[in-house]
């Protein structure tokens, strides 16, 4: 008997077993992936990134050490009054000058190479030019090159650079600025592009222009990734062009930095949902007056602006939910120790291992109207959850469903479901808000997409 394949099916197979690897993932750490330092040497190669419906496409990009070319480019975090230097090398299969200019940054010097319109350039055939910088100013900046850029870009030659403030400490004061109001508790970088396949399979002929007039692009990335690759982890072997991704998690109460880049030529509307995010900076400036007045604002969905930044903060706390997100309260709950391998109070029954749902909400220090562990919203505790949900019979259990509706619990789920939400979160899917968007080459889903876990208070995430 013959299978027949067509590309919807090969792409409805693609999704399946990306799902299938995002099983690492879930114990992924909540930090952004980067090189630390003050010296960094990048190196313009050519090299080919792939999409999930199996296409190939050419790309010039920043390589670190002579490594990998990767899209987007190495992404340098360094402390604000660092003095910065990059050296920049031409591979000599690169057909054109290529040059990095660094929005943001003032009195940048470049030496070496040769005299370009925006900055100096280095030459094929292994030219170098070594740009130097002090970073005086913390926040999310970008840098691209300044060597044809309409082209350049969209094939590939931009990255991110963070910049630490002089007051950041990655244990006790977690910040991205000098303010104690920008304190978080993970980050997460959003690098938002695009790209014209098309303009790629002109250079791979030889044709080094683009035609801006004609851009139409029908892929849109997330860190280089277009959905469902945005949920895979970080660094998998089979993407090694595309080595960050991008699939945010935090747990109730905690705050989370977002640091949304515009990498390509479009504007793009990015929802987060959940709740709105306060966008605290653009452009690497915090949006404070000149007496220190609060300028930030809260946003339904961020415009990401090309070449621009913004630095937006996400809570999600369940407030005036309406229902408890724990489920009915436990009274029959043991945690006292007393079962061998238990732990007293711990949060959970010393006999099944669940997590308790306390009788209690316990809002002490500080009096904010939340549990002071669990961050549950006091007013809403015990409430009942107001839908009754149909059997399972009934239903098609989506990936990610725990069998339960509630936070930290776990439900009963028909043979061959689960697995895909260990820590029974809560997710959202953030995406583009123009519908197009969140497809590869008009096939849903895909594109500017990926999800976001609410996990419990009791699972560890790292902060590094």
């Amino acid at each position: 008997m013959k299978m027949r394949l067509n590309k919807r099916s090969i792409w409805q197979a693609a999704c399946l077993l990306a799902m299938v690897l995002l099983m690492p993932l879930m114990q992924a750490q909540a930090a952004i992936d980067g090189v630390t330092g003050n010296t960094f040497n990048l190196t313009a190669k050519a090299d080919y990134i792939i999409t999930p419906d199996s296409n190939s496409i050419l790309m010039w990009g920043y390589a670190l050490n002579n490594g990998t070319m990767q899209y987007p480019g190495p992404t340098m975090i360094v402390n604000q009054g660092d003095t910065v230097t990059i050296n920049l090398t031409n591979n000599a299969a690169m057909p054109q000058n290529v040059s990095i200019i660094f929005p943001g940054q003032t009195d940048v010097t470049a030496t070496g190479g040769a005299i370009g319109i925006m900055t100096r350039e280095a030459v094929p055939g292994g030219g170098v030019v070594t740009y130097t910088f002090v970073a005086a100013e913390p926040g999310t900046y970008t840098y691209y090159s300044g060597t044809s850029p309409e082209l350049q870009i969209e094939m590939g030659l931009v990255g991110v650079i963070i910049v630490r403030p002089a007051g950041y400490n990655a244990v006790t004061n977690r910040i991205a600025y000098n303010s104690a109001d920008t304190a978080y508790d993970y980050e997460y970088l959003f690098f938002i592009s695009e790209i014209d396949p098309r303009i790629h399979a002109a250079v791979a002929t030889g044709n080094r222009t683009a035609d801006n007039a004609a851009f139409f692009p029908v892929y849109w990335f997330l860190n280089g990734r277009a959905a469902p690759d945005t949920m895979l982890d970080a660094f998998v072997p089979w993407l090694p062009t595309q080595p960050y991704n991008c699939m945010p998690r935090t747990r109730p109460g905690d705050k989370l930095l977002l640091r949304l880049v515009g990498g390509g030529r479009d504007m793009h509307p990015y929802h987060e949902h959940g709740n709105h995010t306060r966008t605290i900076a653009k452009d690497g400036r915090i949006l404070k007056g000149p007496a220190n007045e609060d300028l930030s604002s809260l946003d339904f969905t961020t415009t990401v602006i090309p070449g621009s930044t913004r630095d937006a903060l996400f809570e999600w706390t369940g407030a005036d939910i309406g229902w408890d997100v724990y489920g009915a309260i436990d009274t029959a709950c043991i945690d006292t120790g007393a079962v061998l391998g238990s732990i007293a109070n711990d949060g959970l029954d010393d006999n099944t291992g669940l997590p308790c749902h306390d009788t209690t909400c316990t809002d002490v220090s500080p009096a904010d109207g939340f549990d002071d562990a669990t961050k549950e919203y006091c007013s809403d505790h015990g409430k009942p959850f107001p839908v009754t949900l149909p059997s399972q019979q009934a239903i098609m259990n989506g990936q990610f469903y725990s069998g339960s509706p509630f936070l930290g619990t776990m439900g009963s789920l028909p043979p061959g479901e689960g697995g895909f939400n260990p820590n029974s979160g809560f997710l959202f899917m953030w995406h583009s808000h123009n519908e197009k968007e969140i497809t590869n080459n008009d096939i849903f889903p895909g594109g500017m997409l990926t999800m976001m876990i609410i996990e419990p208070p009791s699972v560890l995430l790292s902060k590094p």
